[in-house]
């Protein structure tokens, strides 16, 4: 710009020109399809032939659902109302649920119990899951497995109660002696329990019939996906403090203790876990003293928990072997005995380590609960293998009832999954 007299001047803009639109190649769906589906020729011939694979799958699989028969009492009266068309009969699932969910010798009277019991376990696993919840919700999760108990198999009351007498004796022993000798606490307390729930089982025997009680539940009876819920939630819970002993155990620098722990590590994981299955079902009521009654469901329970120890067991000593050795220097400085160094310092780094190993172990665990189906008990699959496809009415329904079992399992196993993503954004376990 020049003035009158011809001279440049500076020309000073007073308000910013306003921001042009991206071009629409660089916004919204168009960008992302582009970017993802077809940013090369490979990439794009690979979503073509994707998107002719899955047209293909949901063209087949779309008719089966949508004409579905929900409503019949037999597979006969199912393919008459389809009159030769493509189909599902669905109406297994209306006509057999309360089996698949709980078995077929449940009493139906009795369904509130579990439903019940499922609702606090949400209750109880909230504050342990959820760091933000308050802590005082913790005491209902110590107490929730002898509620369980009471509601799912019933009977006196005075028989929970004795178990909870037990454990907090054992807790008391192990906080009194466990600060001077971990050892001396740990089988001090487990000596207490035991003490308390020898002489609590003959009380128990001897008033039981004088004391409240609800209708008792062999474990005989128990079945269906209830089953595979509470192999799974117990057997988890008990495997996981018990694989972070073993890692200690085998870390330990007693030879006796360090040879017991990698015995019995390496051996479980040498077994496949159907054996196992059988001996707890044949052969472990002989370990136990001659005139004692144990039930199947504690011996599998026994089982599936040393199994999946030993595996836990294997991925936490990764994460204790990924710490750096000025961990373990920086809690000796601090004066820190072992107990308070591992509490405090090492367990809580090797554990954020090991979530995405621990997390694979317990899905695995979760599947591996349908393998009691071969030693007579009857989980969801055993339902479905059983009585289900036994009967007359319902011989030839396969697909309906395996692709809902795979439903159950896979929500489950995806929500455990998702957890362990969040829980692991949550505490940082990348290392950056």
């Amino acid at each position: 710009m020049s003035d009158t007299h011809g001279q440049s001047i500076a020309f000073v803009r007073m308000e910013t020109i306003p921001q042009s639109p991206p071009p629409a190649r660089q916004t919204g769906a168009p960008k992302w399809l582009r970017e993802n589906l077809f940013s090369s020729w490979v990439n794009t011939l690979l979503t073509l032939l994707a998107a002719w694979a899955i047209y293909v799958i949901l063209s087949a699989i779309l008719p089966w659902v949508f004409n579905g028969v929900w409503n019949a009492s037999s597979l006969s009266e199912c393919r008459e109302i389809l009159a030769g068309r493509t189909g599902a009969c669905f109406a297994v699932l209306t006509e057999r649920w309360n089996q698949l969910l709980f078995g077929f010798k449940y009493p139906s009277e009795l369904y509130w119990r579990p439903i019940l019991c499922f609702v606090l376990m949400i209750v109880a696993v909230a504050p342990v899951l959820f760091f933000d919840l308050p802590r005082k919700m913790l005491m209902f999760t110590a107490l929730f497995p002898f509620i369980a108990y009471y509601l799912i198999w019933g009977g006196p009351i005075l028989t929970p109660v004795v178990a909870l007498l037990g454990a907090l004796a054992g807790y008391v022993v192990f906080d009194r002696f466990g600060k001077e000798s971990f050892a001396t606490g740990f089988f001090g307390g487990i000596v207490a329990a035991l003490v308390i729930w020898v002489v609590g089982g003959w009380i128990v025997g001897a008033v039981a019939s004088d004391t409240p009680w609800m209708t008792p539940v062999p474990s005989r009876d128990l079945g269906g996906f209830m089953l595979n819920m509470m192999l799974g939630v117990t057997c988890v819970s008990l495997s996981i403090p018990l694989g972070i002993v073993l890692a200690l155990g085998r870390q330990s620098d007693m030879p006796l203790i360090k040879g017991i722990c990698v015995v019995f590590i390496e051996f479980i994981r040498g077994v496949p876990l159907i054996t196992l299955l059988f001996v707890a079902s044949v052969m472990l009521a002989y370990f136990f003293p001659p005139d004692s009654t144990v039930d199947l469901f504690l011996r599998v329970v026994i089982m599936i928990t040393m199994f999946s120890a030993a595996y836990i067991a294997e991925v936490i000593r990764g994460g204790l072997a990924a710490l750096p050795k000025g961990q373990y220097e920086a809690a000796d400085s601090l004066g820190l005995d072992y107990p308070q160094a591992m509490r405090l310092i090492i367990l809580p780094q090797a554990l954020k380590i090991s979530i995405p190993g621990i997390v694979n172990v317990a899905v695995g665990l979760f599947k591996d609960t349908t393998l009691v189906s071969v030693i007579s008990m009857f989980d969801l699959i055993g339902m479905i293998r059983g009585p289900i496809l036994a009967s007359t009415e319902w011989n030839g329904v396969y697909w309906e009832l395996l692709g809902f079992a795979a439903l159950l399992f896979f929500v489950v196993c995806y929500g455990i999954s998702q957890y362990s993503q969040w829980l692991e954004r949550r505490l940082a376990t990348d290392h950056r």
